[in-house]
C-alpha cells in the first residue's frame, strides 16, 4: 500500500534535510496544545459540577480510550503510506477509495472548520467575562479576522510559537495546582448540583481529547515516523489523561458545585498567578484556533483537487501553494457558528463530526489489518481488533449522545457516498475495495463448501452461451429476469481455437462487458477458445467456476440446423450428464417487447415432474423482476377426460395452495381424436408471452444421434409456439420442496 497513493501528491520523494524533527516537536507538541485547550480552562469545573467526580472520571477515561485507539490507528495507517495532502481524508480515500473518502472528508472538513469557531468561542468567553462591556460577537468577529489574516500571511506562525505556547500551558497547570490550598477546601456534595444527562456532558468534554490528527499532518516530516507517531501519539494522549485527572479531582475537593456549575474562569480564578493562565487561555485558543484554519482550507483543498467537491476549492496560490480560497470558505463556515452558537452548543456538533472520522480511520486500520493484504506492511502495527472495537466505540458513543442526530449523521454520509458514486469520478489510485470483496467472498465460499445443497436454499446460478451478444441478447434478457437480485449471472462466449490469440480473447471480454454495462446488466463474462462447441462446453463445464459457486443452470438458444442437430444433442447430454439444468430458448414468431408489455407466463405441466418444479421456480423468480412484474403465471396440464380433469384439477389446487402461489391452474381435456396434442398446447398457448415446457433427459445408454431424433421431433412439435424456455432439471434436487 505504500504506494496506491496520487502520483502528484505522494510520489515526490522528500529532500534532504526535510526530515528534521523527533518524536517531541513533530509529534507530542501539535497535539499536546490541542488537547490542552479551551475545555480544560473553560469547561472542566462544569463537566465536574454537573456529572460529579465519578462520572467525571469515567467521561475522561472513555474519551482518552476512544482517542487512544485512534491514535494507535492512524499511526499505522501513516507508516504504511506516505500521507499527501488532506490528513486523514488522503487515507482514507486511499484505503476505502474516493466515494467513502468524501464522505468521510466533508465530515472531517467540517470539523475542523467549525473547530475554528470553537476555539475561538472559547477565547471570546475568557475575555467577555473579564471585559463584561465588550459585545462577544465583535470579540469573536475581530479574533477570528485576526487569525485568518495570519493564516493568509504566514502558515508556519503557528509552528513557531509553539514551544512559547507550550510553556506558557506548564506554567499556567503549576499555577493552578499552586493555587489550589489557598482556595480553602471546600468539599461538595456526593451528587451534582443540577441534573444534565451523562452523554450530554460527554458531548461537551470530547473535543478536549482530539487533535491527534495534528501529529499525523507532520509525518512527512518526521526523522523516524515509526518511531515517532506512535510514541508521541501515546505520549499526548496519556498526559492529556493525567492533567484531566487530576484537575476535576482538584477542583472537586476545594470548589463548591454551586461555583463550578455558574464560573467558567473557575481555573483563572484558583490559580496562584492568574495573568499567566491567562496567557494559557489565550495562547491555547488562538493557536488552536490558527492551527484549525490552516488544517480545514487543506482539507477542502484536497476535496477539490480529488474532484469530490467545486475544483476550484483545490487551487492553491504562491510558492506554498497556499489554498486561499478554500480558506476564504473555512472563513465563512466559522462566522457562521460563531454568529449563532456559543461554547457549549457548539461543542456536541464538533463531537460527532470528529466520532464519525475517528471511527472511519479505525475501520480502515481494523481492515487492512484483518484483510492482511501484501501491501500492508506497517512499521507500526496495531492488532486489528483493537482498531475494530475502537470504531464501534465511535458508533456507540454517537447513538449514546443523539441517536437522532447519529442517523441524520448517517443519512448524509451515505448520501454524499451515492452522488459520488453517480459522478463516477475517475481515480488515479488503488484501494482496498477489491481486497474487502475478495475476503467476504473467501468466507462465504468456504462457508458454502462445508453445507449441503437444499432445495430451499436453491438460487439459480446461470450462464448463458449467448455466442456474440447482439444476435442472441433475448437469451441474456431473460436470463438476467431469472437472476435479478436472486442469482448469479455470467455469460460466456466460445471462440474457435484456431489462429485465436490471448489479445483476441480479451478484447471480445472487454467488448462483451461494455455492452453488458451499457445495458445495466450485472453479469460475469466468460471467453474460451476451443475447437468446437461441444468441446467448449465440456471446458466450461469441468472449469469454470470455483468450489461451490458453479453454474448450476445453462441458457442456450435453440439449434434449428438438421444438420447439427447431434452435435447439439452431443451439448445437451454433456450439460446433463454433469448434473446441470438446462434451458433452451426458442424465440417466439410473434414476441411483446419492452418494460410492461410481458403479461402471461404459461407452463405445462406433463409427465416429468421433475421438470415442472423448476418451471414453477423460474416462473416465480421471474415475476419478481422488474421486467416481468405484474405479469400473471398459469399452469397448463392434459387430461384424457372430465373424470381425469376434476381428479387432477383438485390435486393442482391443493398443492399451489399449500406452495402459497398465485397461480392460475387450467387442466385441459384432450381425447387424443378430435386434433393431435401438439395442435392442442399449441393453440391454448397462443396468448402467452412466454411458454414453459419440459424437455425428456437423455437416458443411460442413449446415444447423440439416438436423442438428436427426439430433439428434432421437439423442434417440430413446438414450431410457430411464443418465446419458447424448454426446461430440463437435472441437479439431485426436489425442486418441488421449494414450495413446501
Amino acid at each position: 500500500m505504500a504506494h496506491r497513493g496520487n502520483p502528484e501528491q505522494t510520489a515526490a520523494v522528500p529532500e534532504t534535510g526535510r526530515h528534521a524533527f523527533g518524536t517531541f516537536k513533530g509529534v507530542f507538541l501539535p497535539s499536546i496544545l490541542t488537547i490542552f485547550g479551551v475545555i480544560m480552562y473553560l469547561r472542566m469545573g462544569w463537566v465536574v459540577g454537573h456529572a460529579g467526580i465519578a462520572e467525571t472520571i469515567i467521561i475522561v477515561t472513555i474519551s482518552s480510550l476512544i482517542t487512544l485507539i485512534t491514535g494507535l490507528s492512524l499511526s499505522s495507517i501513516a507508516t504504511n503510506m506516505r500521507v499527501g495532502v488532506g490528513g486523514a481524508y488522503f487515507m482514507v480515500s486511499r484505503s476505502l477509495g474516493v466515494e467513502v473518502g468524501a464522505a468521510i472528508g466533508i465530515s472531517l472538513y467540517f470539523a475542523k472548520a467549525i473547530g475554528i469557531a470553537f476555539y475561538i468561542a472559547g477565547f471570546t468567553e475568557s475575555v467577555h467575562s473579564l471585559f463584561p462591556q465588550a459585545p462577544e460577537h465583535i470579540i469573536g468577529i475581530a479574533s477570528l479576522i485576526v487569525v485568518a489574516l495570519l493564516a493568509f500571511i504566514s502558515a508556519d506562525i503557528a509552528l513557531k510559537a509553539a514551544i512559547v505556547i507550550f510553556a506558557v500551558i506548564v506554567a499556567s497547570l503549576i499555577s493552578f495546582f499552586w493555587g489550589l490550598p489557598t482556595a480553602g477546601s471546600q468539599a461538595s456534595a456526593a451528587t451534582p448540583i443540577s441534573h444534565i444527562p451523562f452523554w450530554a456532558i460527554f458531548a461537551v468534554f470530547f473535543p478536549a481529547v482530539t487533535g491527534i490528527e495534528a501529529g499525523l499532518s507532520m509525518s512527512g516530516d518526521l526523522k523516524d515516523p515509526a518511531r515517532s507517531l506512535p510514541r508521541g501519539t501515546i505520549a499526548a494522549v496519556l498526559a492529556g489523561y493525567i492533567i484531566y485527572l487530576a484537575v476535576p479531582l482538584a477542583l472537586n475537593a476545594v470548589v463548591p458545585k454551586s461555583v463550578l456549575t455558574t464560573e467558567s474562569m473557575i481555573f483563572y480564578h484558583v490559580s496562584r498567578f492568574k495573568w499567566v493562565v491567562l496567557l494559557g487561555i489565550w495562547g491555547a485558543c488562538l493557536s488552536s484556533a490558527l492551527g484549525s484554519i490552516l488544517g480545514a482550507p487543506r482539507t477542502l483543498q484536497a476535496l477539490g483537487r480529488d474532484r469530490t467537491v467545486f475544483p476550484f476549492l483545490g487551487k492553491g496560490h504562491g510558492p506554498k501553494d497556499t489554498p486561499r480560497i478554500a480558506t476564504a470558505v473555512s472563513f465563512l463556515i466559522a462566522l457562521v457558528a460563531i454568529l449563532v452558537g456559543r461554547l457549549n452548543s457548539i461543542a456536541p456538533v464538533l463531537t460527532m463530526f470528529f466520532l464519525t472520522t475517528y471511527g472511519s480511520l479505525n475501520l480502515v486500520a481494523g481492515l487492512e489489518g484483518m484483510i492482511g493484504n501484501p501491501s500492508w506492511r506497517p512499521s507500526f502495527r496495531t492488532p486489528w481488533p483493537i482498531s475494530l472495537i475502537g470504531a464501534l466505540l465511535c458508533i456507540a458513543a454517537m447513538f449514546m449522545i443523539n441517536a437522532g442526530a447519529t442517523l441524520i449523521a448517517i443519512i448524509i454520509v451515505a448520501l454524499i457516498y451515492y452522488l459520488t458514486v453517480k459522478r463516477k469520478l475517475g481515480v488515479r489510485w488503488l484501494d482496498i475495495r477489491r481486497s474487502i470483496h475478495l475476503a467476504l467472498a473467501r468466507f462465504s465460499i468456504f462457508r458454502l463448501a462445508e453445507t449441503k445443497e437444499h432445495a430451499r436454499s436453491w438460487r439459480p446460478n446461470m450462464l448463458v452461451l449467448s455466442g456474440a451478444p447482439t444476435k442472441r441478447f433475448y437469451l441474456i434478457e431473460l436470463a438476467d429476469a431469472f437472476t435479478h437480485g436472486k442469482g448469479l449471472l455470467t455469460v460466456a462466449t466460445l471462440l474457435r481455437s484456431e489462429g485465436i490469440t490471448t489479445e483476441k480473447m480479451l478484447s471480445m471480454q472487454n467488448t462483451v462487458k461494455g455492452y453488458l454495462k451499457e445495458r445495466h446488466i450485472p453479469a460475469l463474462v466468460e471467453v474460451m477458445a476451443a475447437k468446437d462447441l461441444v468441446t467448449g462446453v465440456k471446458n466450461i463445464v469441468t472449469s469454470y467456476g470455483i468450489g461451490p459457486l458453479i453454474p448450476n443452470t445453462f441458457i442456450l438458444g435453440e439449434c434449428d440446423d438438421p444438420e447439427k442437430f447431434t452435435q447439439f444433442s452431443e451439448v445437451v447430454m454433456t450439460i446433463y450428464r454433469a448434473r446441470r439444468n438446462l434451458v433452451i430458448v426458442r424465440k417466439g414468431a410473434v414476441e411483446k417487447t419492452g418494460r410492461g408489455g410481458r403479461r402471461k407466463i404459461l407452463f405445462w405441466w406433463g409427465g416429468q415432474r421433475h421438470n415442472a418444479g423448476l418451471m414453477l421456480a423460474l416462473g416465480y423468480m421471474l415475476q419478481t423482476s422488474p421486467e416481468w412484474r405484474g405479469s400473471s403465471l398459469r399452469l397448463k396440464t392434459i387430461a384424457k377426460d372430465e373424470k381425469e380433469r376434476e381428479v387432477v384439477r383438485k390435486e393442482i389446487e391443493q398443492f399451489l395452495k399449500e406452495a402459497r402461489l398465485l397461480v392460475e391452474p387450467e387442466v385441459v381435456v384432450h381425447p387424443y381424436v378430435e386434433s393431435p396434442l401438439p395442435t392442442t398446447i399449441r393453440e391454448t398457448s397462443a396468448d402467452a408471452d412466454l411458454v414453459m415446457i419440459g424437455m425428456r433427459p437423455p437416458e443411460e445408454e442413449e446415444t447423440a444421434e439416438e436423442y438428436s431424433r427426439y430433439y428434432a421431433q421437439l423442434m417440430e412439435r413446438t414450431a410457430n409456439y411464443p418465446l419458447l424456455a424448454i426446461v430440463m432439471a437435472s441437479e439431485d434436487l426436489k425442486f418441488r420442496d421449494i414450495f413446501v
